[in-house]
């Protein structure tokens, strides 16, 4: 498959253009030397020639209207980089303390290794068969896990679990709205 390269292909298109008006120039000039320069040929030729000059010019400013164009979108791909890169960082941030605080919110509610395990996953919104899956436990194994998980945290289930870490997470846009499903 062919690639397109805009730099070889319009360095080629160029080039064409110049063999052509340099070549009609010289015909005109050098060749056909007219005496009359009022006649159809003569004014034919201008007219070609000064076509390609036309388009060699309108060729010239699309180029540099193109790199403009390039080096802006690259400039706004950079920032946006940038932007996202600042966004993942701070949310690396807020995520490690938003873990500690639940591995800490696990350690009072004294967890057994399996059950902080079990916690977490079903927290991440995994099913009992998917975290047995994942776990390579039990579907039963994961049930008791989980409901002994409810128990020690004093919850009645899965809905409950989330909600305890997640109720007070509101967007900024929505702070004043609290409560609200």
């Amino acid at each position: 498959m062919k690639h397109f390269a805009p730099e070889r292909d319009t360095s080629i298109f160029v080039s064409i253009l110049l063999l052509f008006v340099g070549g009609g120039l010289f015909d005109l000039l050098v060749l056909d030397q007219p005496i009359e320069w009022n006649s159809f040929h003569v004014l034919f030729e201008a007219g070609v020639l000064v076509l390609g000059l036309a388009l060699l010019v309108n060729l010239g400013l699309a180029r540099m209207r193109s790199h403009k164009q390039i080096e802006e979108l690259s400039a706004a791909v950079s920032a946006h980089a940038d932007e996202r890169d600042r966004w993942r960082s701070s949310a690396r941030s807020a995520l490690a303390s938003m873990a500690e605080a639940i591995d800490r919110q696990f350690d009072e509610w004294q967890l057994t290794p399996a059950e902080r395990d079990v916690a977490l996953l079903l927290l991440k919104g995994y099913s009992h068969k998917a975290i047995a899956g994942q776990s390579e436990r039990s579907a039963q194994t994961v049930r008791t896990h989980a409901a002994a998980v409810y128990a020690k945290a004093g919850l009645s289930g899965r809905a409950q679990l989330s909600a305890f870490f997640l109720e007070d997470i509101a967007l900024p846009s929505s702070a004043g709205v609290k409560g609200e499903t």
